[in-house]
């Protein structure tokens, strides 16, 4: 079979996705689970008819049933309340989840950026002197050429960054 380096390295993520979901302990699996279920259209049927269900039955008459909240709905409006509470913590405790490997990612495409920076100096460096051997002046001494084999101080660009960026 062929060597494929892309799928190899849909692989590779595919392969990093899953050890981060199967790091999460089981009470960031329960919450994943709730906040997912929070967020489909079941969730929303469901309320609506449970909902229009506890309207209808403290509203209408209907034989062997009492009305256990009557308008405008007090206890209806603390379960929704409570419940409210609860779905925003579990949704905010997966957005922190998710922002952790946001980051994680953001490290390693840092680092991946990193070393592709020292490779192409590198190369570019033996670019350079292969080009002044084999009789390419103007190549060898091309300035922005020069200039990019030179290695890059990731310090002095952040610095640089920072101070041309507007301030809050």
């Amino acid at each position: 079979m062929l060597h494929n380096p892309v799928q190899e390295h849909v692989d590779l993520i595919a392969k990093h996705e899953l050890e981060f979901l199967a790091r999460r302990t089981r009470t960031e699996r329960i919450g994943d689970t709730v906040a997912s279920f929070a967020g489909s259209l079941v969730f929303v049927a469901l309320h609506v008819i449970g909902v229009a269900s506890w309207i209808a039955v403290n509203t209408l008459s209907i034989p062997n049933i009492r009305h256990l909240d009557p308008a405008p709905y007090s206890l209806l409006g603390t379960f929704l309340a409570f419940e409210a509470i609860l779905l925003a913590s579990f949704i905010l405790m997966r957005q922190t989840r998710m922002n952790r490997r946001a980051d994680e990612r953001d490290h390693l495409m840092l680092q991946i950026l990193l070393l592709a920076e020292k490779e192409i100096t590198a190369v570019l460096g033996m670019d350079r002197q292969i080009a002044g051997s084999v009789g390419l002046p103007k190549v060898a001494k091309d300035k922005e050429i020069e200039q990019l084999s030179q290695s890059t101080s990731i310090d002095e660009m952040a610095q640089s960054i920072q101070e041309s960026l507007p301030s809050e």
